[in-house]
């Protein structure tokens, strides 16, 4: 059995060295975690005797690990029993009655056969062996305190919770053996030994906080490696940009030297006498119709207006009218929008029912919220333009 230990052993540590290369730049102060951790220990001591249940008791202990890799940690913990019982017998006066404080060793299953893929998975499987010291208090009436050292081997079943991967709550069988083969000076009043029936077996839970590392993160930060090729293809085009940047820098003198001629002409055009041309626009083709606010019914003193309107089409055959209705700013986009509509549609109605004018030669539409007139009144309004 400890040649298997040993192999198995070994055979992990390879794997967790390799393993190196995926994560470098890791600090000293990175991938620390402290755990909590409590359950029941039982005593392998009487099994046969049908005692294995009746002398359990209550267990509570904390570890402090360092990751070294993905796949190997060490850390120490320490462990107490709950004075509930007696496995030997004889019964100690404080509260915890036993006590193991020790260091070990822990390999990620996961990361070591399937590799690790930047973040910790949702579960895990440890597998832990650890070796410290183990104290037994006796009451001084009847014997001394005990003193061991012992071996420890169990299984870490992880689940490791949230985004960020700082908390992992896992369950943590183990079993613990005494190493102390002399029975005068027993723990718990029996010889170790590797065997089931001498031990002690744990079933605890615990909880897990991750501290935070250099790179932001809970967990091992995966460095891609470069080879030297890479390395030198990455300069060569760190030297062209360079390059490119120098001659932007030329070309940029240039720019800024045009810039500089083109505003000395600017400030020479602003200082000319500005010119000024008298526009007059010919209206003898436009005609208005106003309104009133919210309506569409054009009102008695607006009916000369269209009335020239129908004259002009009436002289010139060919000529056509564009009818476009505005709305004011008041009221909502969509009933301004349908007014205007109406009101082109009111004028073009009564130049053809009321004036003979061909329905064809009448184009209404509407333009929706006018801004003709800085007078917002007067912007509800129908424009009527003759196209001769």
């Amino acid at each position: 059995m400890k040649k298997l230990a040993f192999v198995a052993a070994l055979a992990l540590t390879s794997v967790a060295a390799s393993a190196v290369t995926t994560v470098e730049g890791s600090k000293f102060t990175d991938n620390w975690s402290l755990t909590l951790k409590g359950g029941a220990v039982l005593s392998s001591y009487k099994v046969e005797n049908n005692g294995f249940w009746n002398d359990a008791r209550g267990i509570v202990g904390a570890e402090l690990r360092k990751q070294i890799t993905p796949v190997f940690g060490l850390g120490v913990e320490g462990e107490w029993t709950i004075n509930t019982s007696s496995w030997s017998g004889l019964r100690s006066g404080n509260a915890f009655d036993h006590q193991y404080v020790g260091t070990f060793g822990a390999f990620n299953l996961m990361n070591a056969f399937a590799g690790y893929t930047g973040a910790p998975r949702l579960f895990e499987i440890e597998a832990v062996a650890g070796v410290g010291w183990l104290h037994a208090y006796y009451p001084h009436t009847t014997a001394d305190d005990g003193n061991s050292w012992a071996t420890k081997v169990g299984m870490n079943f992880n689940f490791n919770l949230g985004e960020k991967k700082a908390w992992t709550v896992s369950l943590k069988p183990a079993y613990l053996w005494n190493m102390n083969g002399k029975p005068t000076a027993n723990i718990l009043g029996y010889a170790a030994r590797y065997d089931s029936n001498y031990g002690y077996l744990e079933l605890e839970a615990g909880i897990t906080y991750h501290f935070g590392n250099s790179n932001g993160k809970h967990y091992f930060n995966v460095v891609r490696p470069y080879d030297q090729n890479e390395i030198d293809a990455l300069n060569a085009q760190i030297n062209d940009l360079r390059s490119q940047l120098d001659q932007i820098g030329s070309n940029n003198s240039a720019l800024l030297a045009q810039i500089a001629d083109l505003q000395a002409q600017l400030d020479a055009c602003n200082r000319r006498p500005a010119v000024v041309e008298k526009v007059v626009k010919d209206l003898n083709n436009i005609r208005y119709v106003f309104f009133n606010i919210g309506s569409a019914n054009i009102q008695a003193n607006q009916q000369p207006n269209i009335a020239m309107v129908a004259d002009q089409l009436k002289a010139n055959s060919s000529a056509k009218v564009t009818v476009k209705g505005y709305a004011s700013k008041d009221g909502s986009k969509s009933f301004n929008e349908k007014l205007a509509q109406r009101r082109a549609e009111a004028v073009k109605k009564a130049l053809v029912k009321r004036y003979g004018i061909a329905a064809d030669r009448v184009n209404a539409e509407g333009e929706g919220i006018g801004s003709l007139f800085q007078e917002n009144s007067w912007n509800r309004v129908a424009v009527c333009t003759v196209n001769e």
